[in-house]
């Protein structure tokens, strides 16, 4: 028989007809012995094509904020559509594409080509926008969950945010990991997208690979020594703002 004291968890995963990918971050143990908590930050691609359904479902999780990392153009292709939810736009214009169609142009696309643009991206985000994942932490020590982050798709830019905040929270490595590429069960593709590209540079750019969020690790090595210097001197993440933040994301 079941202890009635024992609940199940929530769903980490929400399938949303319009959306893919929306995932809750909460139940991870940290290495402190606490937990993430469930329903406070969530992770999904843009909320720009929710149905009527969905949107009622984000209303219900009680969501007001959502930090976007997507580009000029790619927020003008798709606004959110849930009224209450005010959009914090964090910029990160993308790069991998325009990248693999110049390759492409030089006849020297393949997959391993793309494979290796998908990890420079991940390097840039820590060389060139660390600006606005700093932003993006500075909203959570300030704004009240639920909230949700997102890019268009909300793998790469979403996960490496994803992955920080878990890092910052003090969960162990290798489930931040696993949480990173629960991605490949969860991104459902837009077939539609870069169609001019082969299928196996498509399959490159559509998962998520370790290798990925390693080399975004990497180049925080590279240009910071280590992640705790880069908490503390590129994401403004001092010893009282690391607190502050657990104190509001987990709990006992």
């Amino acid at each position: 028989m079941q202890d009635s004291s024992v609940q199940a968890s929530p769903l980490r995963h929400l399938a949303l007809q319009g959306a893919s990918n929306f995932r809750d971050l909460g139940g991870y143990a940290t290495t402190d012995g606490r937990t993430t908590r469930w329903r406070h930050i969530f992770r999904s691609n843009h909320l720009g094509q929710l149905t009527a359904a969905d949107i009622e479902i984000v209303r219900a999780l009680g969501v007001r904020s959502a930090f976007d990392f997507r580009g000029v153009e790619e927020r003008a292709a798709g606004v959110c559509v849930v009224n209450e939810i005010t959009v914090h736009s964090l910029p990160i214009e993308p790069t991998v594409v325009a990248g693999l169609r110049a390759e492409l142009a030089r006849g020297r696309l393949t997959a391993p080509v793309a494979l290796e643009l998908m990890r420079e991206s991940y390097r840039n985000y820590v060389r060139h926008n660390t600006h606005s994942f700093r932003a993006l932490f500075g909203h959570l020590l300030e704004d009240r969950a639920p909230l949700v982050i997102h890019c268009t798709a909300g793998k790469d830019r979403t996960g490496f945010a994803g992955a920080l905040i878990l890092h910052a929270l003090g969960v162990a490595d290798e489930v931040i990991a696993e949480d990173y590429l629960l991605t490949n069960q969860h991104y459902k593709r837009d077939a539609t997208a870069a169609i001019d590209l082969p299928e196996d540079v498509r399959n490159a750019i559509g998962n998520v690979e370790a290798s990925y969020l390693a080399a975004a690790f990497e180049a925080v090595s590279s240009e910071y020594g280590d992640l705790e210097t880069y908490l503390r001197d590129g994401l403004k993440l001092g010893t009282a703002e690391q607190t502050a933040l657990k104190a509001r994301y987990l709990q006992v």
